[in-house]
């Protein structure tokens, strides 16, 4: 218990009134364990002790001694694995489940950055259980170096559940395991932090000092409110002048919403549409591959990716190679393109606001908050599925819906 108590002070270093309070419940846990029966692992009796300890002790209690459960199990698991010494693992071992997830992530037909994204994962778990096989992983290990992550490396909540989700899909579609009860996992913990929003005249700041394509990007950024990625892979069919909307399809959560085509850049839009059509009829010409398709339709409609309304609207200049299928076609625009002239603008202007192409978003949503609209309105606009989302808004916004004024405007009246 010592040397628990003191990698909780001089490894996490959590002050000392804390470290007592988990002392306190760790002693308690210890107790609880030795009066089970058939339950070995502490993983396994942490949930019935903390229904016991409700039953006598408030929310904010049991949680504190789930937090000091978590760290215990995490450094049980420092412990053991100090003293375990195996032989070196096949390298191949590894390949193989990497090479087997990508197959996997392909047949659920997830997109090329998460294929990325989980493959990142799953090389950074090797490098943590490197002297375990593949076929010999269990929950612990998953667990171990989930808490590995919040303890030692100090991610973001956010970060931890994207690691999390990554090796969900290896365990369940490529290994075939559970991963069981996630009670003795220590959590990231995640403040709440308020969106950076412009004003306004510091938008009109923003796009005084940007054109071309980057413009009209940023345009439908703020004026739609669309995320990054839906806005590069926007399809000529994906916007409609007659009813001035554009969908959004296959958006975060992989579900389609419309947004608002902005009457400002309508023009300009199409502007840069019949433009593309020269791009377009040269690509044909030249018999280029057609434009990637989303999941299966490639193969079920196989001309379809060579009609005009499944072409980018914000196309590459160049030709590239697919990743997937090494064909040579034209890929949407790089994000890094629109990242890359909304920082300079931002330089260019003056202003002294961090501005990503994020923040155009966040500006559409309390710009339309503080014109009066409806947050349902808002959040459907938005694409959120929780309207627990929407409502960070209201706390940014210039004007509540209410029309609420501070006092000390009312005093200089």
């Amino acid at each position: 218990m010592e040397e628990f108590r003191n990698y909780l002070i001089s490894k996490l270093k959590i002050n000392q009134k804390t470290v007592d309070f988990y002392m306190m419940w760790v002693r308690r846990f210890v107790a609880f364990s030795k009066r089970q029966s058939g339950l070995n692992l502490p993983q396994r009796i942490i949930e019935p002790f903390l229904i016991e300890l409700g039953r006598s002790y408030e929310g904010w209690q049991v949680d504190q001694a789930r937090e000091a459960l978590a760290h215990y199990c995490h450094f049980l698991n420092l412990d053991a694995k100090r003293n375990i010494e195996r032989e070196p693992v096949d390298i191949d071992d590894w390949k193989n489940a990497g090479e087997l997830m990508v197959r996997m992530l392909r047949l659920k037909q997830r997109s090329y950055r998460t294929e990325e994204t989980y493959l990142g994962w799953l090389r950074r778990f090797y490098s943590h259980v490197r002297r375990t096989r593949p076929s010999e992983l269990t929950d612990g290990h998953l667990k171990q170096f989930l808490s590995h992550l919040a303890v030692d490396r100090h991610v973001s909540k956010r970060t931890q559940d994207q690691a999390f989700n990554a090796l969900l899909f290896f365990y369940r579609h490529v290994l075939e395991k559970d991963v069981g009860d996630l009670a003795s996992v220590v959590r990231s913990k995640r403040g709440q932090r308020l969106p950076l929003v412009m004003s306004r005249s510091e938008v009109a700041m923003l796009f005084e000092k940007m054109s071309g394509l980057p413009l009209l990007m940023a345009k439908l950024l703020y004026g739609a409110g669309l995320r990054l990625n839906e806005c590069t892979r926007l399809r000529v069919q994906d916007v409609d002048f007659d009813r001035m909307t554009i969908t959004v399809r296959g958006g975060k959560g992989d579900k389609d919403r419309q947004s608002l085509l902005p009457k400002s850049a309508e023009n300009e839009l199409q502007l840069h549409l019949a433009h593309l059509r020269d791009i377009y009829e040269k690509d044909r010409k030249a018999k280029v591959a057609g434009v990637h398709l989303p999941g299966a339709l490639e193969r079920k409609y196989p001309n379809a990716s060579k009609e005009w309304k499944w072409f980018w609207v914000f196309p590459s200049s160049r030709l590239s190679i697919d990743p997937r299928t090494q064909l040579v076609r034209r890929h949407h625009v790089s994000p890094e393109v629109i990242q890359r002239a909304i920082k300079n603008a931002t330089s260019a202007a003056g202003l002294s606001k961090r501005v990503s192409t994020h923040t155009l978003r966040h500006s559409f949503a309390t710009h339309l908050l503080e014109c009066g609209y409806d947050i349902r309105t808002i959040q459907q606009l938005s694409g959120h599925v929780d309207l627990k989302t929407t409502m960070i808004y209201t706390h940014v916004a210039r004007k509540n819906v209410l029309g609420v004024r501070s006092p000390l405007d009312r005093t200089e009246e």
